[in-house]
Formats: structure tokens, sequence, C-alpha cells
């Protein structure tokens, strides 16, 4: 077996964030008395997508993207919000989702029956990612959760790779293979280490980033490494 150490993005690869962040909005926007919830939706999901890029690019802080993407919100529709308080409802709200993509429970048990160490790798909110793998049932299959905010380092950057090998018994980068969706924050993130990648790509999209070349790519959930 060449890999030992697979290390597992979480969101929309294991879970099912979009679904997830529908349940949340919806119930922050009707607490907030929004009418036209949609119309909120279609405007903060692109909006949010971006403020996470500019975070990969360290074009702006955890905390700006936290506090202001709801006043941003609620802004573009003419209305004054503590963005604050607004993400602190939001982070309660998603922290209660636990909607995973079908298989993902099975691809685990198939992973650790063959005795390979399971890790997540995941830029996010503690509070969220902690509340949303209890909700999943999957926090008792990695040995160990890594959370961005934690290591206070996100992917891609390699120091988020470093201190996750820090903390791994025996660990090495050539037994090691980053398993994730995005190209720009799990591949890239994996090849800036030099970790092996898996891109789950389940979609069939082109690669854009022709920089962040994974090793392999799949379409769907398999039980199939190495």
């Amino acid at each position: 077996m060449k890999y030992k150490f697979l290390l597992f993005d979480l969101d929309n690869t294991l879970l099912d964030f979009d679904a997830a962040e529908d349940v949340a909005l919806t119930q922050l926007l009707k607490e907030e008395g929004v009418a036209d919830i949609q119309a909120y939706k279609d405007f903060y999901v692109p909006m949010n997508k971006a403020l996470w890029k500019d975070l990969e690019q360290k074009k702006i802080s955890k905390q700006e993207l936290v506090n202001t993407r709801f006043s941003r919100l609620f802004a573009h529709f003419g209305q004054e919000k503590d963005g604050s308080f607004l993400a602190q409802r939001y982070q309660f709200y998603l922290a209660q989702q636990g909607q995973t993509f079908s298989g993902a429970h099975e691809l685990l048990d198939s992973l650790i029956e063959r005795d390979y160490e399971l890790y997540a790798a995941t830029n996010g909110i503690t509070a969220i990612q902690t509340g949303r793998l209890a909700q999943s049932g999957l926090a008792p299959y990695f040995n160990q959760v890594f959370i961005s905010e934690q290591l206070q380092t996100q992917k891609p950057d390699a120091l988020f790779y470093e201190k996750i090998g820090q903390q791994i018994a025996d660990f090495s980068k050539e037994k090691t293979l980053m398993i994730g969706d995005s190209l720009t924050a799990d591949i890239q993130g994996g090849n800036n280490a030099g970790i092996d990648t898996i891109w789950y790509n389940p979609h069939h999209l082109e690669n854009p980033h022709k920089p962040s070349q994974p090793t392999k790519s799949i379409l769907i959930k398999t039980c199939w490494i190495v």
C-alpha cells in the first residue's frame, strides 16, 4: 500500500455544504423577517464564494469574511445590519446541519477496513465544522480533525500541511494523500506541500487552474485509492 495517511476535505467532498448552507440561510433569513428569501440567497451564495477565494489568496482576513458577509448582504438590499451578530446566528444554524453525500459513510468504512488512517483537513470555522461533523455521524471515522481556524493557517498554504504533519505520528509526505473538490485549496495546497492529491470531480468539470494539477481525478466516490 503506497499511502497510509488520507487527508479528507469536508465541504463538498464528504459533507454536502450546499444543502447545509441552504437550510441555514433559510432559517436565518426567516428570523430576520426577509420576504424574498430566494433573492437574498441568489446574492449571498456567489458573494460568499468570492470572499472565501479572497481569503485563500490572503486578500482579506477570516475575521473580515465572517463579520462582514451578512452586513454586505443586507446592505445590497438597502438595510443596515450588525454583521457580527448575524454571523453568530448563522453559525448557530449551520452547525446543526449534518448533510452528507450519498456513499460517504460506506467509503470511509471501506478505507478503515483497509487500514488507512483518516484525517479531516478543512478550511472553516471550528464551531461550525465540529458541529456539522457531529450531526453527520462522520466524526468517529477520523483520527483527528484539522481546521484552519485552529491551525491559524489555511489551504493552500504549505504551512497548513506542515502543522498537520507535526501532529501525526510517523508522518510521511510520501505516504500521504489529500482528497478534495477544490483545485485552488485542496489540490494546490497538496502541490504546495509536496503531497499527492485526488481531485473529487463529480460534475466532470474542466480544470481551468492549470498549475493546480491533481495526481489523480475521480468522478464518483470510490473505495479505490491505491
